[in-house]
């Protein structure tokens, strides 16, 4: 992403590694909700999910602009959220 969006559309190479990606980061999102359901509650969550499953069974649709989109936007925000909930297990972990 530090390359920038111009990069991205230059190399034929990265929109294929971040369909890849979003594939990873969707099934993680999908394995953590269904183990704990009740932790991971940000919507953050079941976008990833149902991206991965549009890059995954529509892959002849994609839209570069909206992929470059997602990581860029959506996988930024999605850290946050993953980085949050460390610092509570943390926090927890700490008390007990």
């Amino acid at each position: 992403m530090a390359r920038g969006e111009e990069a991205f559309r230059a190399d034929e190479a990265l929109p294929l590694a971040f369909e890849a990606l979003a594939n990873r980061v969707g099934d993680l999102a999908k394995r953590l909700t269904a183990a704990a359901p009740g932790e991971f509650t940000e919507p953050v969550w079941s976008q990833a999910a149902r991206n991965r499953d549009f890059v995954v069974h529509h892959y002849d649709r994609l839209d570069t602009h909206a992929l470059w989109n997602t990581v860029a936007t959506a996988f930024p925000q999605l850290h946050a959220v993953v980085l949050a909930h460390l610092a509570r297990r943390a926090h927890l972990a700490r008390r007990s």
